[in-house]
């Protein structure tokens, strides 16, 4: 899989404060949870591609192991969500509600 987010990668990402970078996936989770609606799965794929991107460069800069623990659980959920059988039974609501949080403390931080 090629990187979508090049700039990010190469080091802005790390500049962003922890809400803001789950802002952004949260942007991306959304997205991914519009176009699933409207039956268009190649693009929700590639959405929920870009979010799983984006935490995974939050992940590789967590130093605090119940925020890592927090983030790989996140991981494992979204995945079952998107891509496999939604075991945990996850709902587009709870989803965008957890997300929604970070998006109402990065606004306050700025």
């Amino acid at each position: 899989m090629s990187i979508q987010h090049q700039q990010l990668a190469e080091g802005a990402w790390q500049k962003l404060l922890f809400c803001e970078q789950m802002a952004n996936i949260g942007s991306e989770v959304i997205r991914a949870n519009k176009w699933k609606t409207k039956s268009r799965n190649d693009y929700a794929i590639m959405a929920a591609d870009r979010s799983l991107e984006l935490l995974d460069l939050t992940i590789s800069l967590q130093q605090k192991p119940t925020r890592l623990k927090e983030l790989t659980r996140l991981r494992e959920t979204l995945t079952d969500y998107f891509y496999l059988d939604n075991e945990y039974s996850s709902s587009t609501k709870s989803i965008e509600n957890y997300f929604l949080a970070f998006n109402y403390m990065a606004r306050l931080g700025r």
